[in-house]
């Protein structure tokens, strides 16, 4: 059974790993696409930028979720070992720390802190 088991744990890391950097790929795309539409119209241009921050903010942070769950999945049903275990550690904590202060930074608060 395990060996059915870790290639599709693997298959599945890689695509759920492409997911989110289609994610943060796609939604930088079209941030863009829409600033320079928006730029091309003669809008407000620190309108234009402060949109383009949020959705580039909302587009990282979704995009980091689904890079840290294939982490996770790959580490713990492919390679785990005390040494992976640790790397992966790292790697959610600094992904963890990204996403609080990229939401802090696109709603002015901490996430657990109510809305005003």
């Amino acid at each position: 059974m395990f060996d059915i088991v870790t290639p599709l744990a693997a298959w599945c890391a890689i695509v759920i790993e492409t997911l989110g950097i289609g994610i943060i790929t796609w939604i930088a795309l079209y941030g863009l696409f829409r600033a320079v539409i928006r730029m091309l119209k003669k809008e407000d241009k620190s309108e234009i930028f402060q949109e383009l921050r949020h959705s580039l903010g909302g587009g990282i942070l979704l995009g980091l979720e689904f890079l840290i769950a294939a982490d996770i999945i790959h580490t713990v049903a492919v390679e785990a070992t005390f040494e992976s275990v640790g790397v992966l550690a790292m790697i959610v904590l600094i992904r963890t720390f990204l996403s609080f202060t990229l939401e802090v930074e696109l709603t002015g608060r901490w996430p657990w802190q109510s809305k005003k």
